[in-house]
C-alpha cells in the first residue's frame, strides 16, 4: 500500500511541475531566438469583421527588418503583402492613414452638359 501512495504522490507532484517546466522551456527558446536578433514585433493589427484582422507583423534580423502584412481569421492566416522595413519602426497611425488613402476609392468625374 505504501508504494502505491508513493507512487500517486510522484505522479501528482510530476503533473503539478509539468506547467512550470513548458513555461521555462519556452521563455528558454524565446531567448534563444531574441539573442540572436531575430525579434518579431506587432506594429498593428485591425479588426475588420467579427473574427477578421489585418495585421502587420515586423520581423527578421535586426539590419534586414521586414514587414508583413497578414490577414487573421479563425481558421487560416494568409500573408497579404510584404514590405522592406524603414530603417525607423512605423508608427502605427501612419500605416493606418497610409492603408485608409491607399483603399480610398475616388469620386466619380462629374458629368459635362453642353449649353
Amino acid at each position: 500500500m505504501t508504494q502505491a501512495l508513493v507512487a500517486v504522490v510522484l505522479f501528482m507532484a510530476a503533473m503539478a511541475a509539468l506547467p512550470w517546466l513548458v513555461r521555462r522551456l519556452q521563455q528558454r527558446q524565446a531567448g534563444g531566438v531574441a539573442g540572436g536578433g531575430m525579434v518579431s514585433k506587432v506594429v498593428s493589427a485591425v479588426a475588420v469583421g467579427p473574427h477578421q484582422r489585418v495585421v502587420t507583423v515586423e520581423v527578421g534580423p535586426e539590419n534586414a527588418r521586414t514587414l508583413l502584412v497578414l490577414g487573421v481569421t479563425a481558421q487560416n492566416i494568409q500573408c497579404l503583402h510584404v514590405l522592406s522595413a524603414p530603417a525607423a519602426p512605423v508608427p502605427a497611425p501612419d500605416f493606418a492613414r497610409a492603408l485608409q488613402e491607399q483603399t480610398r476609392i475616388p469620386a466619380p468625374p462629374e458629368p459635362h452638359h453642353a449649353p
